[in-house]
């Protein structure tokens, strides 16, 4: 084998093993939507075994646009069901373009990656099954009704890390 195949070999392995070791990574799971549209009665849920209660972990919601998202900003209504059957709700807002209307996330394309804090240093309280439920929660300017087929969102995806001490 020649020189520069071999360097080639370990070039890629190097930025393979690269890529995909994460060991902060304890859940990242997406649900894709259908053809692009989050429905404002349809939540996207996930269900989590929790079994690290002593660690602080950061939770991040990652939502995936195309250029068909219509809007600078994404309102979402968050439900946490803890093991016990307590319920935290919270209502959230992101922006997904900047005051020029440039699309913030990552991505080369149209279709872009936003990985939105959702919540902060958290440390579960027991351990057990998690249940995360995530709607819409969009509304025209000056309407009450909400916006029924949300366009433009092709996956929304929950990730769990554990924070490095």
């Amino acid at each position: 084998m020649g020189l520069q195949r071999v360097n080639k070999i370990i070039c890629f392995i190097f930025i393979f093993l690269c890529i995909s070791c994460d060991s902060n990574k304890k859940y990242d799971t997406y649900q894709p939507m259908n053809n692009s549209v989050w429905k404002l009665e349809e939540p996207v849920v996930f269900e989590v075994d929790i079994d690290d209660i002593n660690s602080q972990q950061n939770l991040f919601l990652n939502v995936r646009t195309d250029s068909d998202y219509p809007y600078r900003n994404l309102y979402i209504i968050s439900k946490m069901i803890l093991p016990n059957g307590a319920v935290l709700k919270d209502t959230l807002e992101y922006e997904m373009a900047d005051a020029f209307g440039n699309w913030l996330g990552d991505g080369l394309t149209d279709v872009k990656d936003n990985k939105l804090y959702y919540l902060e240093k958290y440390k579960f309280p027991r351990k057990g099954t998690y249940t995360f439920e995530f709607y819409q929660a969009m509304r025209k300017r000056g309407e009450i009704d909400g916006i029924q087929e949300l366009k433009g969102v092709t996956d929304v995806g929950l990730r769990i890390e554990k924070i490095q001490d």
